[in-house]
């Protein structure tokens, strides 16, 4: 290979690297804080006083892979409405708020459903409510607070790595 044609070639740039490695890393963690919450808030369901052991281990593990393609939706639209191909470095915001925005919109409506005209599932009294949407606590900052810390660990710098480097660990 010449040099000429060596300069010719394409430098492959950071930006797809770096996003696939974010999204990994945020699916990842999502998918694991979610089985966590969802077995942690069972006892905020009537299931956790009427169901056998394994029903509740059933319905945990089946609500996680429900929150795994709601979070993966939410994440999805919002990088195909607000992000760039630089993102994680670029627009960052706007896809957190995006995202959860849609997480919690989801969530509400979901719990509406489910309780209201399903009546697939109930809330013990333990859980507490938030008035006018009537929607569980546990629910909404579970949409919260899993997407901010799943966000934060996809885009934080690894130590002793630049951007890049720590873009092709994962």
């Amino acid at each position: 290979m010449t040099a000429a044609h060596s300069s010719e070639e394409p430098v492959r740039a950071a930006g797809p690297v770096e996003w696939l490695s974010a999204l990994r890393r945020y699916i990842i963690f999502v998918a694991a804080a979610n089985l966590v919450w969802e077995f942690a808030h069972m006892p905020l369901y009537t299931l956790w006083e009427t169901g056998s052991a394994s029903e509740i281990v059933f319905a945990a593990v089946h609500c996680t892979g429900g929150d795994i393609l709601i979070a993966l939706s939410a994440v999805m639209l919002a990088l195909f409405s607000v992000g760039t191909p630089a993102w994680p470095t670029v627009r960052t915001g706007r896809v957190v708020v995006l995202t959860v925005a849609l997480g919690l919109g989801y969530t509400v409506f979901s719990e509406w459903l489910n309780i209201e005209v399903r009546q697939a599932w109930a809330y013990r009294d333990l859980m507490p409510v938030i008035p006018g949407i009537d929607a569980g606590l546990s629910p909404m900052l579970q949409w919260i607070i899993i997407p901010l810390a799943a966000f934060w660990f996809a885009t934080k710098r690894r130590p002793g790595q630049s951007r890049m480097a720590a873009s092709t660990n994962v």
